[in-house]
């Protein structure tokens, strides 16, 4: 199978066109004429977590004695300047200082109840870790785990999800069927259970039910087939002639966003909106 021309599905892209088909073409498939780059929208929101998130990840590639012994604001005050200033969303110091003392809180909220971030943990290989949902329809499942907590008793993990967002995940979300699916064919222990961790809000950890193997396959490949189809027919029009999801992207487009970043590695140009919404209603999505 030639992956290079592979539907490559995630519960990012996922999220994007069920909630609006013309967002997903937007944000995954449309390139700025000029650069040949995808589209990136910064908020406030995104950066804190990605920032947060990126702390914690890279503790699970330490021995766990030494994944305490330097104090986590050290390394997010490295990874914050990534994000520092309009690169980030922020379009004031004040803002910018709220976000990033929330990032603090919860980094020290961590430092003094490790929990299972002080246990052995599995981490999987590869930059991305993806298999093949469907080799018939070229359809491959993608994502990372934030943290696979391994119990060596039971040769078993659990896999745990950091929230910095306030607000609790929908029990219709997708994430936890497609974290199952990748856990159980990108390594080789058992899954024996799953948790969110709202670090804005808890010390510990929120039990969630592990979703049926076969019912998650079945979900989940259902979406990649109409997802499949959609981008051979070339079909992303948004249901509503515009929504909340897909117009920020258009305002892009039509050049009302401020370019203010570049990746080259992954050939993406981040772009900064005015935005109305209060700092409390922005939401933390990764």
């Amino acid at each position: 199978m030639d992956k290079y021309s592979a539907t490559w599905i995630s519960h990012s892209s996922i999220s994007d066109y069920l909630a609006c088909p013309a967002s997903y073409y937007l944000k995954n498939i449309y390139k700025d004429p000029l650069t040949n780059h995808k589209l990136q929208i910064v908020s406030p929101a995104l950066s804190l977590g990605v920032c947060v998130h990126e702390v914690l990840e890279n503790l699970s590639t330490l021995p766990t004695a030494l994944r305490f012994r330097e104090s986590l604001i050290i390394s997010f005050e490295k990874i914050w300047q990534t994000v520092t200033g309009e690169k980030g969303g922020f379009n004031s110091d004040s803002l910018e200082k709220e976000y990033k003392d929330r990032g603090i809180a919860m980094l020290n909220r961590v430092m003094d109840n490790p929990g299972p971030l002080a246990d052995l943990a599995v981490k999987i290989k590869g930059d991305l870790p993806h298999f093949y949902l469907s080799e018939k329809d070229n359809i491959i499942l993608c994502g990372k785990l934030d943290w696979l907590q391994y119990n060596s008793q039971e040769k078993s993990v659990h896999i745990i999800d950091f929230k910095t967002s306030k607000k609790p995940e929908k029990d219709s979300s997708l994430q936890l069927p497609i974290y199952l699916l990748l856990a159980t064919h990108c390594q080789k222990y058992q899954v024996a259970k799953a948790s969110y961790w709202y670090l804005a809000l808890h010390q510990h950890l929120t039990p969630k039910t592990l979703p049926d193997l076969n019912t998650a396959t079945k979900e989940i490949l259902d979406i990649g087939l109409r997802l499949n189809t959609a981008r051979k027919l070339k079909s992303f029009k948004c249901p509503h002639g515009g929504c909340p999801a897909c117009e920020p992207f258009e305002r892009i487009i039509k050049g009302e966003g401020k370019k203010v970043g570049e990746n080259k590695q992954m050939r993406r140009d981040s772009y900064l909106l005015s935005y109305q919404q209060s700092s409390q209603d922005l939401e933390e999505i990764l």
